[in-house]
């Protein structure tokens, strides 16, 4: 599996799990093998067994929808799922079923080497925050492995229910901020010096705020920093010439002889 392509075969000819048997097609991912970001979704439903694509049923809709907010297409975006074939009338995808697709995603994962991975709903963050529930993790960026992962519920819920749609176009809000974030955080050199912080105050990166990370304790002690070195004293004035007093009105200047 040396590329993409390489991958899209092997899944479409994949027969490691029962899911073969009920498929019209296998649906292994699409997107520029560049893409900074990966969507993680979590099984091909009735529209995407139909045209072995994903998300383009009404979940794809509401996600082209949410890309549009932030300027970006899905030509722009790799967008793949935990299992590649739908599991029959759209059940929850078995743990045997995903270890057998568990391959094919991480072969992707790598070749891809996205910037930032999007996991849409509970199974694909399951994958990389086991134990984790999407209510408690979403809307947050997390450092798993190496790989930067955002958690967002599945657009599916969003159009279930107004709510969810509601956190999930607030999540997908962050996404672009965070991507600047991250491209100056491979790029230090482009970074712009940012203004010090106030003293006293523990400093943080942007990424705290962008990203959604809790910030440092208070109580912990902050590395030495220029934040804690006093300013400098200035330098001292120059001294003031010596002045010379103008003689007396009745002594004679130097060289001269006093009149009688």
């Amino acid at each position: 599996m040396d590329t993409l392509e390489d991958v899209a075969r092997e899944v479409c000819a994949c027969t490691d799990c029962p899911l073969h048997q009920s498929r019209t097609n296998a649906v292994p991912g699409e997107g520029p093998a560049d893409a900074e970001v990966l969507f993680i979704g979590e099984g091909p439903g009735y529209q995407e067994d139909r045209q072995g694509r994903p998300f383009v049923g009404p979940a794809g809709g509401f996600l082209e929808d949410l890309l549009q907010s932030i300027g970006m297409t899905r030509d722009q975006v790799y967008i793949a799922n935990m299992v590649k074939c739908r599991p029959p009338d759209n059940r929850d995808p078995a743990p045997g079923e995903i270890a057998a697709c568990s391959k094919y995603l991480e072969r992707q994962i790598e070749l891809i080497a996205p910037r930032l991975i999007v996991t849409l709903g509970r199974f694909s963050t399951g994958r990389f925050l086991p134990g984790q529930t999407i209510s408690r993790v979403r809307g947050r960026l997390r450092s798993v492995d190496g790989r930067q992962i955002f958690p967002i519920m599945h657009p599916a819920a969003g159009l279930r229910r107004q709510e969810m749609r509601v956190a999930i176009e607030e999540d997908f809000a962050k996404l672009a901020g965070l991507l600047d974030v991250l491209r100056l955080q491979a790029d230090p050199a482009s970074e712009p010096a940012g203004i010090p912080e106030p003293h006293g105050l523990e400093p943080h990166h942007i990424s705290d705020t962008a990203a959604g990370y809790e910030p440092a304790s208070q109580t912990a002690t902050p590395a030495p920093s220029f934040w804690d070195v006093p300013p400098a004293a200035p330098p001292p004035a120059p001294a003031e010439p010596p002045s010379i007093e103008p003689p007396a009105p009745d002594e004679p200047l130097p060289g001269q002889l006093p009149l009688l």
